[in-house]
């Protein structure tokens, strides 16, 4: 199976090894994996921030550097949902229509993809330690993810997986909400925080490394010793 890969932005930038675990994750199930260097941006951010005419721009670039792939994957839910559910509005009354809803259902969100295209769960992981789940507003509604992430981590030997209070509630970045709302965004951040320092853990693991970093930044800023972890990094460690 080939296998086309979208890196986001900020992970292209400031988390290349949650791409490359990714890529050593999918490779070890089998797929041939190919990344086209000209890609850019989904577009997200343009569009939440009301650029709309320009993010049709960027969008339309995502469409045709994807044109044609078997399967995207991409280890962002964020990136996922916004494509999934913002292209076919923006490109409604479009030439780029048709081309929308191939590449929407040819992508996939990391998790969703191995479990529910693969078929596959046990990657022979290792992370000995406790560890609570995140679930991101974008994986839980608006793609509907939920069980695939906790499956695969069932199968991490050594990790042990405690929920966390209010495991559904938003951490609070939200991209330029964390920006326009910075006080509000913090206390989001700490509640976070604190109902994952109160299970024990050690780790806190999600699909999406934008929610990770503002957790993170915000456990260290509280002096708290809690790990932020993509999924893709667990999945590749201990092996």
């Amino acid at each position: 199976m080939t296998v086309q890969i979208f890196v986001p932005c900020f992970i292209d930038q400031l988390y290349p090894d949650v791409a490359f675990n990714m890529v050593k994750v999918l490779e070890k199930a089998g797929c041939t994996v190919k990344y086209n260097k000209n890609q850019t941006c989904c577009g997200q951010p343009a569009f939440n921030a009301g650029f709309h005419n320009e993010a049709k721009e960027v969008c339309t670039k995502f469409l045709n550097d994807f044109d044609g792939s078997d399967y995207i994957v991409t280890p962002s839910a964020s990136c996922t949902g916004f494509v999934k559910n913002n292209y076919p509005l923006l490109f409604e009354n479009s030439i780029h229509k048709v081309q929308v809803e191939k590449t929407s259902a040819k992508l996939f969100e990391f998790s969703d993809f191995l479990i529910n295209v693969l078929k596959l769960d046990d990657f022979g992981a290792v992370l000995n330690g406790k560890a609570t789940y995140h679930d991101s507003c974008a994986a839980l509604r608006e793609c509907k993810i939920k069980n695939e992430p906790r499956q695969l981590l069932s199968k991490v030997k050594g990790l042990e997986l405690i929920e966390m209070n209010e495991v559904e509630t938003c951490c609070g970045f939200g991209g330029t909400f964390a920006v326009k709302f910075e006080p509000i965004s913090i206390a989001m951040g700490d509640q976070k925080v604190n109902n994952a320092s109160a299970t024990g853990a050690e780790y806190l693991i999600s699909t999406d490394m934008s929610c990770l970093m503002h957790i993170d930044g915000c456990a260290k800023h509280k002096g708290s010793n809690l790990k932020a972890l993509h999924l893709a990094d667990v999945l590749a460690s201990g092996w």
